[in-house]
């Protein structure tokens, strides 16, 4: 009796799968190491019986990721314009291009005039001065919470910050702001209430041992009814340094936003010392900002934790780009005309077959402006095709709201509407 062959058996090894032409071009940029797990991965399931020996080679190469990192770029549809979980701002190009020019050896901290060394990230710190002429000097740090650190450890180790008890804000993840004040080595004075904060809780609060007053603009929560809180004009007669944390990285006034502090004006309202982020309204990479009082940037710069959380290359030339380049994709989404949106929304009912188009609201998210709603438009569709979408390449993430899944095109640039509808055309396939 003749027995069948174990179709196992014809199972492709590795040296020939990795042999494909295909497969050797994708070593180049993923590695051999990646490649070859992708491989064995594969191989592992034609043993298992769950795909043709055959199509080993096919499936690999369909298997392989498309960069070596493992973050995928996703297609935000929430109507959330900075979505923390998806990375806040998108960089614009100009900003994407000047990363990849950083990417390799640059002139980071050299003068190619002189030879000699020069200032580290000298022309972000030109962009950031040109861009806010308020501050009489700038500096860059890796993120928000590191502009605050910095300022609290360079100006106030072992004396005291006076802040009012409803600035002392949680921004998420359970981080608070009181507990990174202290791990910098100062000591808080907390004034006023929860809703209720006077200049002359200030005052009083003020002495010998105050290092300076910090503001902080309570960027993720709105406090209505019974409140009142000191603006920055009126803290700054008192006698010593008012730093203001405006959170969200606005450099100038925007009219669509008018709760949302700026640096130029709070700086001309008498700040000393203004720190914000890079990477939310401004539309930036992640980054701490710092702009003010000649004297103080200095400290604050020449300071040893200065080094530990100073910016990289990369995060410098895309601030650089952001400042000095074109309107960003945040301020793109923020401004999307609600007619628009609405225009493109019914077109992608019709290339799917499928939907109902809503009026919605979008947010701005990323803790900035938490009481600005925008008119928005989106494609209701039943909440069960969140999954699919979720989980498809490229992944289109939207907004569950009352028993629908809801895609909202604000912040969805309009050469990819096409890809969402393939999206939704997959889904709905397989559903």
């Amino acid at each position: 009796m003749r027995h069948a062959t174990d179709p196992r058996r014809h199972i492709p090894g590795t040296d020939t799968v990795l042999a494909d032409p295909r497969l050797r071009a994708a070593v180049a940029v993923l590695g051999r190491r990646r490649v070859k797990e992708v491989v064995t991965a594969v191989q592992e399931r034609a043993r298992r019986g769950e795909i043709d020996p055959a199509a080993v080679t096919d499936v690999a190469v369909a298997d392989l990721p498309a960069t070596a990192a493992g973050l995928r770029r996703v297609i935000n549809a929430t109507g959330v314009v900075l979505h923390t979980n998806l990375g806040r701002a998108p960089l614009s190009t100009a900003a994407v291009g000047a990363m990849v020019a950083a990417s390799g050896y640059t002139d980071l901290e050299l003068d190619l005039v002189t030879g000699r060394r020069s200032t580290r990230g000298r022309g972000t710190l030109a962009a950031l001065a040109a861009a806010v002429p308020a501050a009489e000097a700038v500096h860059v740090v890796n993120n928000g919470a590191a502009a605050l650190a910095l300022t609290a450890a360079t100006l106030a180790a072992g004396r005291e910050i006076v802040i009012s008890r409803g600035e002392l804000v949680e921004i998420g993840a359970g981080f608070r702001l009181p507990d990174l004040l202290t791990a910098a080595g100062a000591r808080l004075r907390e004034v006023g209430t929860t809703n209720r904060t006077t200049v002359a809780d200030y005052r009083e609060a003020v002495g010998p041992d105050t290092a300076f007053v910090l503001k902080v603009h309570p960027a993720n929560f709105t406090v209505r009814g019974f409140t009142a809180s000191v603006p920055v004009a009126r803290l700054a007669d008192l006698p010593v340094p008012v730093v203001v944390d405006i959170g969200s990285g606005l450099l100038t006034r925007d009219p669509l936003l008018p709760e949302e502090p700026d640096a130029a004006s709070t700086l001309a309202a008498g700040a000393d010392l203004v720190t914000a982020s890079g990477d939310k309204l401004l539309g930036g990479p992640q980054a701490g900002l710092l702009l003010g009082r000649r004297a103080l940037v200095e400290r604050l710069r020449r300071h040893p934790l200065a080094r530990a959380v100073r910016a990289d290359k990369l995060t410098l030339a895309a601030l650089e780009a952001t400042l000095r380049g074109p309107r960003t994709p945040t301020w793109e989404a923020l401004h999307a005309d609600p007619d628009r949106l609405r225009e493109r929304t019914e077109a992608l009912a019709r290339a799917v077959g499928a939907g109902e188009v809503v009026a919605t609201t979008a947010m701005v998210g990323g803790g900035g402006a938490p009481g600005t709603e925008l008119p928005s438009y989106a494609l209701a569709l039943p909440p069960q095709y969140a999954a699919g979408l979720r989980t498809g390449e490229p992944p289109v993430l939207g907004r569950l709201e009352r028993g629908r899944l809801l895609l909202d095109l604000r912040c969805v640039p309009p050469e990819w509407d096409e890809a969402v509808a393939s999206a939704v055309r997959r889904v709905l396939r397989c559903t």
